[in-house]
C-alpha cells in the first residue's frame, strides 16, 4: 500500500517495543519515590501509538489527559504553536509526563510545558519517541528519548505527512518525491 512512498524502514516495530519496555521500566523506576500523582498527557495525534505501547510498561497507578496542538503545515513547522485542545484535568500539584511523537525545532515542546507550569504543574517531563536533534531551533530537551533520528522526512507510528503514513507500524523515511 504504502511502499513505494517508503524510502527505507528507519526502526522496525520489534526495536520501538524493545525501546518502550526500557523506557517503561525506567519511568517506573524515576516516578515511584516520588509520592505524587502521575498525569500522562499525551500530544494529540501523533503520539497516540507510542503512548498506547509506552504506558503496558508503566508499572504504576497514572492518569491520561490529552492536548491538541499545531504548529505545521505541510512539511515545515510554521513557529505559531496553536492549542487546539486543552486539558480536560486540573493539573495543580501534579507531576506530568508529557508523550511526545518526535522533538524537531522544540517550538511545540516550549510553549507547552511553559503552560503546563502556568498552570500549576509541580514537574513536567518529557518522553519522546523521537528526538531530532539537528532540527532544533528552541532550547528544550526531552527526559527520556526513544531513538535519536537524522533530519530526514520520518513517518510512521503516529507520525504523518498530510495525515498520511500515521498506521505504519515502523518508523520510516519517506521518499522526497511524496512531499516535495
Amino acid at each position: 500500500m504504502f511502499g513505494d512512498e517508503i524510502l527505507k524502514v528507519l526502526i522496525t516495530e520489534e526495536e520501538i517495543e524493545k525501546r518502550c519496555a526500557e523506557l517503561g521500566e525506567q519511568l517506573t523506576k524515576d516516578y515511584a519515590s516520588s509520592g505524587n500523582k502521575l498525569l500522562v498527557v499525551a500530544l494529540l495525534r501523533g503520539s497516540v501509538p507510542f503512548l498506547a505501547e509506552l504506558i503496558k510498561y508503566i508499572k504504576l497507578p497514572l492518569e491520561m489527559d490529552f492536548m491538541d496542538v499545531s504548529s505545521y503545515a505541510g512539511t515545515e513547522s510554521v513557529g505559531d504553536v496553536k492549542i487546539v485542545k486543552d486539558l480536560d484535568t486540573s493539573i495543580k500539584g501534579l507531576d506530568i509526563l508529557l508523550v511526545e511523537d518526535i522533538v524537531d525545532t522544540g517550538r511545540t515542546l516550549h510553549v507547552v510545558k511553559r503552560m503546563l507550569y502556568g498552570k500549576g504543574a509541580e514537574r513536567v517531563r518529557i518522553v519522546t519517541l523521537l528526538d531530532k536533534p539537528e532540527r532544533r531551533e528552541v532550547e528544550i530537551n526531552a527526559d527520556y528519548i526513544g531513538f535519536t533520528v537524522p533530519n530526514e522526512f520520518v513517518v510512521g507510528y503516529g507520525l504523518d505527512y498530510n495525515q498520511k503514513y500515521r498506521n505504519l507500524p515502523f518508523i520510516g523515511v519517506l521518499k522526497p518525491e511524496v512531499y516535495e
